[in-house]
């Protein structure tokens, strides 16, 4: 049985059909009703548009990603598999669309195009224009990070101040006294970036609580930019005894400056900070660090998009993260 067969028994056009089955354009309730009929009656092999169909939904995820200009760092990636993995388990696809920079159109489509049920949004800023749109649209979404005031929406993000406070008071128990935050980019900080804006209040704060001498650096994502950003740390701040870090993708280009600096860590130099599990366990020594759970927050992000989907008027709920603080060979007593 195929599409033009179903059109000739429901009384309508093929491309009607077409329409109703991938939800790209509307059909009317009577239209839509007709030709499930036709599909119930000559007993057609239920696959994922008829169900769609069935259910009025598309069973499709929208995933919305960075700029495909920009390469995904190792934890983005791992939102991307975790969300993907969590909706093959309930039976969902997902659609993936980059937003930002020339990609204001594909995002437009996602929200508008009847594409998806739903959509993810990655990589938020404190003030999202993304987010405003989509509140507007109607459309259930959830965000994995959240802007400056979330209130109504759903949401999954790591506390990045208190895992960044914890990596402060850790080396501050071990003596240092002079401590730099290696941050995500300025690029990113200037566009109101919420993980870097989050982890410097915390550093701001935590340092100021211990009576410390703190310093801030901004970081590209790559390890070269982390071995001149170590590097600029050591010739302008050489009393520095200890780093904080939310930039994983640097850590390699960090450990490099070290080397080449013939420093010692922890000797001379301890590190903590907020990674993927597998950088921490990466750098030598492995890295004290808070891991992100990023599988556990993308199976959070499915789950409560799905609620959202099936109940769009419940409360607005919301998922905030502090996973401990692994304390591993990178940290040690402040060098006397």
């Amino acid at each position: 049985m195929n599409i033009g067969e179903i059109a000739r028994r429901a009384g309508v056009s093929r491309s009607t059909v077409s329409y109703a089955l991938s939800g790209k354009r509307p059909v009317t309730g009577e239209t839509r009703r007709r030709i499930q009929a036709v599909i119930d009656e000559i007993g057609y092999r239920p696959n994922a548009a008829a169900r769609a169909l069935k259910e009025g939904r598309t069973r499709t995820l929208g995933l919305v990603i960075p700029p495909a200009n920009q390469r995904l760092t190792d934890m983005q990636l791992g939102f991307v598999a975790s969300v993907v993995e969590a909706a093959a388990r309930a039976d969902l696809d997902v659609l993936l669309s980059p937003s930002g920079g020339d990609h204001d159109r594909s995002f437009e489509r996602v929200v508008t195009g009847r594409r998806v049920d739903g959509v993810i949004l990655m990589e938020i800023r404190l003030e999202d224009e993304r987010v405003v749109r989509l509140r507007e649209s109607g459309l259930p979404f959830v965000t994995i990070g959240h802007t400056a005031n979330p209130y109504g929406t759903c949401w999954v993000d790591v506390d990045y101040p208190t895992l960044i406070a914890r990596c402060v008071h850790h080396l501050a128990d071990l003596g240092h006294r002079s401590l730099a935050l290696v941050n995500r980019s300025a690029e990113l900080l200037a566009i109101g970036y919420g993980p870097a804006h989050r982890a410097l209040a915390g550093f701001t704060e935590a340092v100021a609580q211990r009576g410390l001498t703190g310093v801030e650096l901004t970081c590209a994502d790559d390890a070269a930019a982390g071995e001149s950003c170590f590097e600029q740390l050591r010739d302008q701040h050489p009393d520095v005894t200890a780093v904080v870090t939310i930039n994983e993708a640097a850590l390699p280009g960090l450990q490099r400056g070290l080397e080449r600096a013939g420093l010692v860590v922890p000797r001379d130099m301890s590190l903590a900070g907020v990674a993927a599990r597998h950088w921490a366990e990466d750098f030598r020594p492995q890295l004290t660090a808070a891991d992100i759970p990023t599988v556990e927050m993308g199976a959070s992000a499915v789950d409560l998009l799905l609620e959202r989907i099936a109940a769009p008027e419940a409360p607005a709920r919301h998922l905030l993260l502090a996973p401990p603080v692994s304390l591993r060979a990178s940290t040690g007593p402040a060098p006397r």
